[in-house]
């Protein structure tokens, strides 16, 4: 544990610690790194068409987010490379790991939120919090490493505690809305469908666990444990991606199951993704290729999608509505 004025354990020198803690290490980098591995894989065998939000969102935050932050943090911790190297890759990661997280929260949300007002303003917050947090992070991360000044390792410990309580409730409103909305949209169900339910509520066990792995390395940042901290971050934001994934293929499923109320013998799935791919709901793999299928849409974004519950005001389908400004 280190003092705000102390630079944090392993950041400038490496790990200097007893041998079970870098085992542990070890563990947890192999973890996220595994986890990226298939996620990738995943991703690309998933998606018909590699374009949109939610799709440049969550590749860009495991090939180019979690994948360099473990890199580089392997780098660094354990001195296999010069240190503005580690630092670097690391750094990089971050960028695409942390607030790209928040992007891949955003992408889903025009599924249960038609405000386009409410959005936009949303997406405003996230991409200018991205960029007011990036410059500083970076400019005291170096300065830490390469300026020998309690100063520089001050305004490090204070901004590091700063960015990660900024992003986790910035992470935590995203995670909140989206249950908020969705279990308004619940109570609009005409249908009272077990299996419909059942999806939803794992929608929210999600999001709910996205909110408690954020305390968890909250409570550790407060508590001086920077190297394990940032070590467990890697694997819990690749738990994290793995878990939107995981979502994306039970809002699919969620899709089906609402369409085949309306059409007992036609089912679709949206352009970018294989239907084959997912294992949970193995009934609608024949009708892929039927000639019965309604008309495919063109879907550049799963933001295209909402979810098919009457609005309270007007009374119109959430099918009906598009992205914002569409």
């Amino acid at each position: 544990m280190t003092l705000l004025s102390s630079p944090p354990d392993g950041l400038k020198e490496g790990y200097r610690g007893g041998t079970g803690t870098k085992v542990a290490m070890t563990v947890i980098f192999s973890i996220a790194l595994y986890n990226s591995l298939e996620l990738i894989i995943l991703i690309l065998l998933t998606f018909r068409r590699y374009r949109g939000l939610y799709f440049w969102s969550i590749f860009l935050s495991t090939v180019l987010g979690v994948v360099p932050q473990a890199v580089g943090l392997i780098l660094n911790f354990y001195n296999v490379a010069v240190k503005w190297v580690g630092i670097t890759i690391s750094t990089v990661g971050w960028y695409f790991m942390v607030p790209g997280q928040s992007f891949v929260l955003y992408s889903r949300l025009h599924l249960v939120l038609q405000d386009a007002r409410l959005l936009r303003s949303i997406l405003c917050l996230i991409t200018v919090s991205t960029v007011v947090m990036i410059v500083p992070v970076t400019s005291l991360t170096y300065a830490t490493v390469y300026v020998n000044s309690s100063a520089a390792n001050t305004g490090f410990n204070v901004m590091e505690r700063l960015q990660l309580t900024w992003f986790s409730v910035q992470e935590g409103f995203l995670s909140t809305l989206y249950i908020w909305e969705t279990i308004r949209l619940l109570r609009l169900d005409p249908q009272k469908d077990n299996r419909r339910s059942q999806i939803k509520y794992e929608l929210i066990a999600v999001n709910v666990s996205f909110i408690i792995m954020d305390i968890v390395l909250i409570v550790m940042e407060y508590t001086n444990w920077y190297i394990i901290q940032t070590t467990l971050k890697t694997a819990i934001y690749s738990i994290k991606l793995k878990l939107e994934f995981a979502v994306l293929s039970r809002l699919i499923l969620y899709i089906n199951v609402s369409q085949s109320g309306e059409n007992s013998g036609d089912s679709y799935y949206p352009d970018f993704v294989d239907p084959s791919q997912f294992t949970s709901d193995v009934t609608h793999a024949p009708r892929v290729e039927s000639n019965t299928l309604r008309p495919r849409r063109t879907l550049e974004d799963l933001s295209s999608f909402s979810l098919p519950f009457p609005t309270p005001v007007s009374g119109r389908s959430f099918d009906a509505l598009r992205r914002p400004g569409t």
